[in-house]
């Protein structure tokens, strides 16, 4: 316990002295602005979609939140397993806890965006179609994991040590649920399948403004966790202290 203190009060000292990062963090603020850009003035109105193809342009923050949500979920699942089998400490769990946080936050853009896509292109908010029903779940596992962490008590190394089993259990059945069942052959969505995949069947303005937008959002996700991170340690700190 002493030592991860001392490993909490060293780095809220190196974030006190100086804006680590300033350069990719500009970067990420120069990319999200290039992609809120280019989904307006570059890319065109997208094939086969509502609104003479406007109502496309909102793949370039839908998409990537969705797949973010999914993949910090793991990125979450992965801090803890290391905290259960090598690094017990806070700062594991900080950093287990930080990106199911995030995870969830970007889960409800996801259905946020999800539903206003689905009311312009299929009529309704909302269709219980597979992959939105995948969205479901993974908000269900999300905050499943945040009722728990909230509900362990003062302890925080029983909070950490069931947070961290809960994120190994329901990965699992999470991966099969959101990736898998979504993709059946027998369930038909109303989601295209490859569009996104298939290099041919996106065009050339949209490649500009739709990868760029995954690196952005990927870079966020990265400013935020490190936001988040830094918030727990001055709050650790704060406790110590009182």
């Amino acid at each position: 316990m002493a030592t991860s203190s001392r490993q909490i009060d060293s780095q809220t000292t190196r974030a006190a002295t100086g804006v680590p990062g300033l350069w990719w963090k500009s970067a990420t603020v120069i990319i999200i602005a290039y992609v809120i850009y280019g989904a307006f003035f570059i890319a065109g109105g997208a094939v086969n979609f509502a609104g003479n193809g406007n109502i496309g342009r909102i793949i370039f923050f839908h998409v990537p939140v969705a797949v973010l949500s999914s993949v910090v979920y793991f990125v979450g699942a992965v801090y803890a397993f290391h905290y259960l089998t090598r690094h017990p400490d806070m700062e594991t769990d900080a950093k287990s806890a930080a990106a199911m946080e995030l995870g969830f936050m970007f889960c409800i853009l996801a259905t946020v965006t999800g539903s206003v896509f689905a009311a312009a292109q299929w009529g309704s908010y909302w269709n219980w179609d597979p992959r939105e029903t995948s969205i479901v779940i993974m908000l269900l596992l999300y905050a499943a994991y945040l009722l728990l962490r909230g509900a362990t008590g003062e302890d925080p190394v029983r909070r950490a040590r069931l947070s961290a089993v809960y994120a190994l259990v329901a990965l699992v059945p999470g991966l099969f649920l959101i990736w898998v069942m979504p993709r059946l052959p027998a369930l038909q969505s109303l989601h295209p399948p490859d569009t996104i995949i298939r290099m041919d069947r996106t065009s050339g303005t949209y490649k500009m403004v739709l990868y760029p937008s995954f690196l952005g959002f990927t870079m966020l996700f990265i400013w935020l966790f490190q936001m988040r991170l830094r918030c727990y340690h001055l709050c650790a700190r704060r406790s110590r202290e009182l």
